[in-house]
């Protein structure tokens, strides 16, 4: 993992958060997700010989190294712990209940 990851799952959480009011967690994360993985389909056709040189799919199952791959991924799993750890999602809802629940039997 290089800082090229990082900045790009950083870069991504900004937009998701920038975007969250406009049309929610989950949605702005999968919009700015699809940017990156739309950024490096282009960049894979590029490395094929450009767009008009290449197959339709070719930058979709072409040049996948490992830092391509995670040039995706690390933005797709930060905007998915932003969305499932935020106030108002199931699992912030059940940490919530738990607490309540184990407050309510420590207390007389």
């Amino acid at each position: 993992m290089n800082t090229s990851h990082l900045e790009h799952a950083f870069i991504a959480v900004a937009f998701q958060c920038l975007l969250w009011p406009l049309v929610g967690r989950w949605v702005g994360g999968s919009l700015i997700v699809a940017v990156f993985l739309g950024r490096e389909i282009a960049q894979h056709e590029y490395a094929g010989g450009g767009p008009n040189a290449v197959g339709y799919f070719y930058g979709l199952v072409h040049h996948w190294s490992p830092d391509s791959i995670f040039d995706v991924l690390s933005p797709a799993a930060a905007c998915i712990l932003l969305a499932v750890i935020v106030p108002g999602s199931p699992l912030w809802r059940a940490w919530q209940a738990h607490r309540t629940n184990v407050i309510g039997r420590s207390q007389p």
